[in-house]
């Protein structure tokens, strides 16, 4: 009964209003709009509404064209990058835009497109491999947010998207092979706290990144030669790999002018002997022909380029001769083995390893215009050491395909768009002749 008469004493009785209640009033009206008050009066007394709700303001709904409005002043973040760079892309207007983010809303709201949008803008702007710009990029998460309060936050993955993007971020660390440093790890702890996957990717970072440091025994510069020529050499002393091989440059890049008055650039000539290959090619059977192969590619890094080998066939048995090995020739490791091993139970008698002879390879060059004129220069220059080179037919064996520098992103060009229709230009194959007068 009491809650009853309550009740009617809140939303009075046969129509008639009931006494003040605490609810506050809408603003008072101006005279003559009465009636439109007391719709509004009785609408603002609902029984589920409490006194905190109408402290907020009321609801305000937007029309259509105000909507469509709304999204058209909106700005992506890749045309964020694009506006704010118009004049050059380095590091100075990369950092630009982080800050233009960062500053321009203190709530950091669309943080994780926005960090997205700058790991993919990253390799445009010449930033990857930058440290403090990823450090600078992590320090755009919001500051103690993300960290799990307790074991049931940090056992159901806390803010996941948030932790997805934070290890996107260190996976390109990884993959161009930076290792972060003491200011990484206090802004993932700062953000993600210390039971966290980012924070663990970090800490397997930091452990095998140490180990597999200085594992390639052939290291690869950080930035590799820009001139062609000291580019050359670098890829075939290492192509080598012996200390006694001889580089020899048979012709640097240069533009002549004929007769007629049109440039002629002519390309640069590079090649490399060791005395164990001149002293092999010396041994050559003069009735047995050598052959210029090529170009096979040699990947430096995001720089291709091409090298040319000059062989022969393999030696037929008939023709072989063992030479005796000099003991003393090398005293560290033993050139010959006679060891009498008895096989066990367990060994397989049938087991076999099949030795595949390629033949000999005499010499390697290289050169920014792969046709056979320009590689018949270099088998006379190499004819002034190896005289019996007169003597010896020698043949091309030149395959189509790009013969210049290359990056990654003009492979994928051609990758994708392949040109049937393009002739050979080199010569297969020719009647044997002799190097010896061809310039």
């Amino acid at each position: 009964m009491k809650s009853s008469r309550r009740l009617l004493q809140l939303f009075g009785h046969a129509g008639r209003p009931g006494p003040p209640v605490l609810w506050p009033r809408p603003p008072a009206a101006p005279a003559g709009n009465g009636a439109l008050l007391r719709p509004q009066r009785q609408g603002l007394r609902h029984f589920h509404s409490s006194p905190a709700c109408t402290k907020s303001q009321p609801a305000r709904f937007v029309n259509n064209e105000e909507d469509k409005t709304r999204q058209k002043s909106l700005v992506t973040h890749d045309d964020l990058f694009e506006q704010l760079a118009k004049e050059a892309k380095t590091k100075a207007t990369f950092n630009k835009v982080i800050d233009f983010y960062t500053k321009g809303d203190i709530r950091r709201r669309g943080h994780v497109e926005f960090i997205y949008a700058a790991l993919k803008k990253m390799p445009e702007f010449g930033v990857e491999k930058d440290l403090a710009v990823y450090n600078k990029l992590l320090d755009v998460f919001p500051k103690e947010v993300f960290v799990p309060r307790n074991f049931i936050q940090r056992m159901f993955n806390h803010y996941p998207r948030q932790q997805e993007c934070g290890v996107q971020l260190l996976e390109q660390l990884e993959n161009f092979g930076i290792m972060p440093n003491i200011e990484t790890k206090v802004l993932l702890v700062r953000i993600f706290g210390e039971k966290s996957h980012p924070m663990r990717k970090y800490q397997r970072i930091m452990y095998w990144f140490p180990k597999f440091k200085h594992i390639n025994p052939f290291p690869l510069p950080t930035q590799l030669p820009e001139d062609p020529v000291d580019l050359a050499r670098f890829s075939l002393t290492r192509i080598a790999n012996d200390l006694d091989a001889k580089v020899t440059v048979y012709q640097l890049p240069c533009t002549d002018i004929t007769e007629s008055g049109a440039e002629v650039t002519l390309p640069h000539i590079v090649g490399i002997q060791s005395p164990s290959q001149t002293e092999q090619l010396a041994r050559h059977n003069p009735q047995r022909p050598v052959f210029v192969e090529g170009p096979f590619p040699l990947w430096l890094r995001k720089t291709c380029v091409h090298y040319y080998v000059l062989r022969a066939d393999p030696t037929p048995p008939e023709e072989k001769v063992e030479e005796p090995s000099d003991p003393e020739r090398c005293l560290s490791y033993p050139l010959q083995l006679d060891l009498d091993l008895d096989l066990d139970l367990g060994d397989d008698e049938s087991f076999d390893v099949e030795d595949l002879d390629e033949g000999p390879v005499f010499a390697m060059c290289m050169t920014s215009q792969g046709d056979q004129a320009t590689l018949n220069q270099w088998i006379s220059g190499l004819q002034q050491s190896n005289p019996i080179l007169g003597q010896i037919p020698t043949l091309f064996r030149l395959d189509t395909g790009p013969r210049e520098l290359r990056g990654v992103a003009d492979a994928e060009i051609q990758r994708e768009e392949p040109n049937p229709g393009e002739e050979d230009e080199a010569t297969v194959e020719e009647e044997p002749r002799r190097s010896q007068g061809v310039k």
